[in-house]
């Protein structure tokens, strides 16, 4: 497929319909979105494929995901790190980042369909997801990776992680408000977690070599929100070049030949928060040279050995291409999630950040 640039307006439904397609296939008929069929279903993963749903107007398909989170949702407000329907098979962890999605997916639901019902029926599920994982905050802002099987949290924070569920706190907090059930220290909470991650670098890889090496760790904390404006233009032009490759995408870490079109998505909501449109519109044009005919689009490709790698196709993947193109067409009212936030100013607006850049 040649370049393809997305200006504002409906997303292409022939090119993009198939690619909820190909999700709505693998999505389980308990709900469940596992990464592939016949693989595992994470609950950050299965939420975003849950989003690249409601943007191709899947709802029905969406609310179904949303309610397999609600019924395997554990009593402290958790899930484990992994399952096979409604099975777990992976009880080691609990992470933060995952529990915390739920709210970023409920709260974009509801701004495409303004379904007020269904985003009362899954409160309870935001609400004790949220509370879980601000238990887990430290004094300093950071929040705990994950807890173990115990409920003992680990002793070390995520940048990417914590980037993450600061965009989480601010759907919370919006649907919190909406509903009228006033949480106002989950505003501090998410005021002392963007201060973490601002001003704070030391509370972050404490035990385990720094992971700067991935692109996640560089543009996540603008991505989430934390840093803004002209910080976040500085910050995304600084390690630029170490990250991307001209025509082909973002690397996932720096020191392989290796780009993710999830990442590179990711990248392009990044860049259009910071206001750098162009370059986001120009990055998202490279990518759809790894879907396939059915509109899947593989994880990644390897430089080197010039293939895909690994070989998969995950929902996720097709999800965040969904996410990017809403972001740079304003297809859905859903389009500025990513792009600024809601809260009082808290976060400047991609079109204030995009005018102050052409100043």
């Amino acid at each position: 497929m040649q370049n393809l640039y997305l200006t504002h307006g409906a997303l292409p439904q022939g090119l993009f319909g198939a690619t909820a397609d190909y999700i709505a296939s693998v999505q389980r008929t308990d709900g469940s979105i596992p990464w592939f069929t016949g693989g595992v279903t994470d609950p950050w993963d299965h939420t975003e494929a849950a989003m690249g749903l409601s943007i191709m107007g899947r709802h029905a398909e969406a609310r179904r995901a949303y309610l397999w989170l609600a019924a395997t949702q554990l009593e402290d407000g958790s899930w484990w790190a992994a399952y096979d329907g409604k099975r777990a098979v992976d009880r080691t962890r609990r992470e933060t980042n995952f529990c915390a999605y739920v709210a970023t997916g409920a709260w974009h639901h509801f701004l495409i369909t303004k379904d007020v019902p269904f985003l009362v029926r899954l409160w309870p599920t935001i609400e004790r997801a949220i509370e879980f994982v601000l238990a887990r905050q430290s004094p300093h802002g950071e929040i705990a990776w994950a807890c173990d099987a115990d409920g003992n949290a680990a002793d070390d924070a995520l940048l990417t992680g914590s980037s993450s569920i600061y965009k989480s706190l601010e759907c919370a907090i919006l649907t919190s408000e909406l509903l009228r059930h006033d949480r106002p220290e989950w505003r501090d909470a998410r005021e002392r977690l963007g201060e973490a991650i601002r001003c704070k670098p030391e509370r972050f890889d404490r035990t385990w070599p720094s992971k700067r090496r991935y692109s996640m760790d560089w543009f996540y904390p603008v991505l989430g929100g934390a840093i803004t404006g002209a910080a976040a233009r500085a910050r995304l032009r600084e390690r630029w070049d170490e990250f991307v490759v001209a025509d082909i995408g973002c690397h996932c870490v720096t020191d392989e030949p290796w780009i993710t079109v999830a990442e590179s998505c990711e990248l392009v909501m990044a860049l259009l928060a910071a206001g750098e449109r162009h370059q986001a519109t120009e990055l998202f044009s490279w990518l759809h040279r790894w879907r396939d005919e059915r509109g899947a689009y593989w994880t990644g490709y390897q430089m080197t050995l010039d293939i895909h790698w690994p070989d998969e196709q995950p929902v996720w993947t097709s999800a965040a291409v969904l996410l990017a193109a809403d972001a740079l067409a304003d297809a859905t009212p859903a389009s500025h999630l990513f792009k600024s936030s809601a809260l009082d100013g808290s976060v400047e607006s991609a079109e204030q950040a995009e005018a102050e850049n052409r100043a």
